[in-house]
């Protein structure tokens, strides 16, 4: 079992029209996942230039909480939400190498 803390960078690139439809629902995605066990960070970023460009920055204690939130409902539910609102979307894992600050 992976216990180091793995991060999670999604680029959701929503449709024109769509970015209120996706941004309210990727809102609801807050509250329920930083309730989830292993759930160290899940913060959501619009780009300042493309308000159609959304940006969550998470931490997971370890890569296998990371599998379950993956799996989880509420994950479902945003998917069956925005099935047709969504242009693009990418997920990045990384470790971090180390703190911004000393």
């Amino acid at each position: 079992m992976t216990t180091s803390p793995v991060t999670v960078v999604v680029h959701i690139h929503a449709k024109d029209g769509q970015q209120a439809l996706v941004r309210s629902e990727l809102e609801k995605l807050i509250p329920i996942t930083l309730a989830e066990a292993g759930c160290l960070g899940y913060d959501l970023h619009v780009d300042n230039a493309d308000d159609k460009h959304f940006v969550f920055y998470e931490t997971w204690e370890s890569e296998e909480l990371l599998e379950a939130h993956s799996k989880a409902p509420h994950l479902a539910a945003f998917g069956a939400a925005t099935k047709d609102a969504v242009e693009r979307f990418s997920l990045d894992k990384m470790t971090r190498i180390a703190p911004a600050t000393e």
